[in-house]
């Protein structure tokens, strides 16, 4: 992982947070593992996103097939790529109106997987678009130098009853249901990759009971952008991001980012 400076601007993506609650224990997330070859994340676990396309823009102006939009018209496209990644990636189909069933949802994700128009498959099918579902959880720019800089919105939503995921087996090839707690207990073990963005909002995941606290906690704290910085202090060099974003640690050393 270098860390020289990239001063570019980030290309704009989205990410989502699945939550669903347990009768005992954390929530769980719903992640997915990056193909070892991808130029982004390569190998890591991640949650489910990509890029802002032209199409969600499109979609995004479209008040037939779109309810509950925010007035930011990028984060509104940001949302409608969070459910259309969510599903061409998992599986998983989240706020649709009505929800589609197991085939439906199979049928579009096999349309997605061969670029077909979002916007066309939900009038087809008739279903729109339910984007209050989503909460805005936080927004990363990382701007040290990558194959690839991202602006990314992550939102947070619950996740639809008995819902199950499978990786595509192209930019995914793995999924995994599991507390934000035993994702960071896997990592330092060891046992998966999480890249800096993910583990900092893991942790601060780990510390909601529920998807209401989660929700609340959300809603509580202003979405800003986070743009990591190295700090050096009297025992070395820290990547940190800004306090006051909710973030129940918001430094690392960084010789254990680029240690191996």
């Amino acid at each position: 992982m270098a860390f020289e400076i990239n001063d570019t601007p980030g290309i704009p993506a989205a990410t989502l947070v699945l939550m669903r609650d347990r009768a005992e224990g954390d929530p769980e997330l719903l992640m997915v593992e990056r193909h070892r070859k991808m130029a982004f994340a390569g190998g890591a676990m991640v949650f489910p996103g990509g890029r802002i396309d032209a199409g969600d823009h499109a979609l995004a102006a479209n008040d037939r097939l779109v309810s509950g939009a925010p007035a930011d018209a990028l984060q509104t496209a940001g949302r409608i790529a969070a459910i259309r990644e969510t599903l061409e990636e998992t599986g998983v189909a989240v706020g649709f109106d009505p929800m589609p069933d197991d085939v439906g949802a199979a049928q579009m994700r096999e349309g997605l997987h061969e670029d077909g128009d979002f916007g066309a498959m939900l009038a087809a099918a008739g279903h729109r678009l339910d984007l209050s579902v989503m909460t805005p959880w936080a927004r990363w720019k990382p701007n040290f130098k990558q194959e690839r800089t991202f602006d990314t919105w992550f939102f947070i939503a619950e996740a639809p009853h008995r819902a199950r995921a499978e990786a595509d087996g192209g930019e995914s090839v793995s999924s995994r249901w599991a507390s934000a707690a035993e994702l960071l207990e896997d990592a330092e073990a060891g046992r998966c990759s999480v890249i800096f963005p993910t583990k900092r909002n893991l942790e601060r995941l780990a510390a909601q009971p529920d998807f209401a606290a989660a929700r609340a906690h959300a809603e509580a704290h202003e979405v800003r952008l986070i743009t990591p910085f190295v700090e050096d202090r009297a025992d070395g060099k820290w990547l940190c991001i800004p306090e006051q974003a909710g973030y129940p640690i918001t430094a690392e050393k960084l010789d254990r980012l680029t240690r191996g």
